[in-house]
């Protein structure tokens, strides 16, 4: 009989405040989710699949949604991007640099440790990092004993209108990595590094199981005709079914208002947090209204097995790919 190994994962979606103890509340506390709720288990070809999708009024916090998680089944648990405040790249501020502490000893971290330690549960926490002189928009993986198994620094920085990511970060410096956590072993991107298939395709090759991508996403200020919610979902979704592995996104909810050196500016940030399948279907996607716990369980196992026996890693071409070490797609050494 084959062997079967059971992961439940956990997007979160939530909107934030500009005070960083209350989000981090938010993230962290339980409630009874007493609003609109349902309960989903379903089979698939490699998995039985169990979403859970809880919503609530989005000025509604300290609701405890990690231990909520938790309570449902989660073993790994995915906060969206920056979740201390709110999303600051709008304007270029120096103020802002001030919202940026190392890793070591940092309050947030700190605290999500001894959660995920009382839990039992992983937990990949983002945050705003300051390295000396240097700065990264980064993200802590945390083990279900509280150990921190290191550092990954967002790789593609976006520089677009209030999106202003380069005033603030340096491009990561950590390459791609995977995370070997007592669940799964796990790839972490973030945000802008979820439209690079180049990317996904690096981490599952290093041995990830499961991609995850904590994010800040919303509407454009330059072009009132464009969402780009849907484009967004199915670029993922293609990175889970050419690598066939689960997939979670965590993206944030509401309208943020900052102060800029031009006037008042504003996203709206769209939600529709999902997790997507192996094969790339969605198995539980969130609103863009309300705090969201999505969560769904996967049989590791069986998913691998279907990833080995389709061939997508055993005819790989690598000696043909040397076109992606350019950026122009000339002066190709073949």
């Amino acid at each position: 009989m084959a062997k079967s190994w059971t992961v439940t994962v956990s997007a979160l979606q939530f909107a934030c405040t500009g005070d960083v103890l209350t989000n981090v509340e938010t993230a962290e506390r339980s409630y009874h989710c007493a609003s609109s709720a349902c309960l989903l288990v379903f089979i698939v070809d490699h998995a039985k699949v169990l979403a859970f999708y809880c919503r609530m009024n989005q000025n509604t916090f300290g609701r405890r949604l990690v231990r909520a998680a938790h309570k449902k089944g989660a073993n790994i648990i995915l906060i969206q991007e920056l979740f201390e405040g709110y999303y600051f790249c709008q304007a270029q501020k120096e103020d802002f640099f001030h919202r940026a502490k190392p890793c070591k000893e940092h309050p947030t971290i700190l605290r999500m440790q001894k959660l995920a330690k009382e839990l039992a549960v992983v937990i990949p926490v983002s945050f705003f990092e300051e390295a000396n002189n240097a700065h990264y928009n980064s993200v802590v993986v945390i083990d279900a004993d509280g150990t921190d198994l290191g550092l990954y620094r967002k790789s593609h920085i976006p520089d677009g209108p209030r999106y202003q990511e380069k005033f603030y970060f340096n491009p990561g410096d950590t390459g791609f990595k995977i995370f070997q956590t007592k669940f799964a072993k796990i790839g972490v991107g973030i945000c802008w590094d979820q439209w690079f298939p180049e990317a996904a395709r690096a981490i599952v090759l290093l041995g990830a199981e499961i991609l995850f991508y904590p994010t800040a996403i919303g509407s454009e200020p330059q072009d009132d005709g464009l969402d780009s919610r849907n484009h967004w979902k199915r670029v993922m979704q293609g990175h889970a079914g050419a690598n066939l592995v689960p997939l979670v996104a965590s993206n944030r909810i509401g309208k943020e208002i900052i102060d800029t050196e031009h006037g008042k500016s504003e996203i709206t940030f769209y939600g529709n947090s999902f997790i997507a399948g192996p094969t790339g279907e969605l198995i539980a996607n969130a609103d863009d209204k309300y705090e969201a716990i999505l969560v769904a369980e996967f049989d590791l196992d069986k998913i691998k097995s279907k990833r080995h026996s389709w061939g997508i890693f055993r005819d790989r071409r690598p000696d043909l790919y040397k076109v992606l070490l350019t950026l122009d797609g000339s002066n190709i050494s073949l």
